[in-house]
């Protein structure tokens, strides 16, 4: 019988002109980008969390120190795919993931499908197991002012 486990993720990223933008593994054009000591990819850190935390592997930071400087500028979709390993040598695989960005600006929905396509390449998954929603906070607290970005997810994994 497989063992079901639900893991929580949560991350904050500043934004600041004169960064990019990743966002789900895509780039996505804004004059404000987010600050981090990786890419500072919001949405796809919150998967690791939940991933890592679904399988008891403690969480990003433990894995990947902003202390380290060979993650510096990192591609979040690297440290990802090191995460999918770490999951299934624990002897685990993804059920589904249900993420919800939290931004003001730019607007994420049209780039939902591709950031879909984006995760499932790296996690060698279906794109029906990956739920992405995005939502403002209607102007308000740092993210409605425009100064940062938010993210959450939820993620259940079995073990095999």
């Amino acid at each position: 019988m497989n063992k079901f486990r639900i893991g929580f993720g949560y991350d904050v990223h500043q934004l600041k002109e004169g960064y990019d933008f990743w966002l789900g593994g895509i780039k996505l054009e804004h004059e404000k980008g987010a600050v981090g000591h990786s890419d500072a990819d919001v949405l796809i850190h919150v998967i690791c969390d939940a991933l890592l935390g679904a399988a008891n592997l403690r969480d990003i930071g433990y894995h990947f120190s902003d202390q380290d400087p060979q993650f510096k500028g990192i591609d979040s979709k690297i440290l990802l795919a090191e995460v999918m390993l770490l999951i299934r040598d624990a002897g685990f695989e993804v059920g589904n993931l249900d993420t919800t960005i939290c931004l003001q600006l730019p607007k994420v929905n049209p780039h939902i499908p591709t950031m879909k396509i984006c995760l499932a390449e790296v996690m060698n998954i279906s794109e029906n197991d990956i739920s992405i929603k995005a939502t403002t906070t209607e102007k308000l607290g740092f993210v409605g002012r425009q100064e940062g970005v938010s993210a959450y997810c939820t993620a259940l994994i079995y073990s095999v």
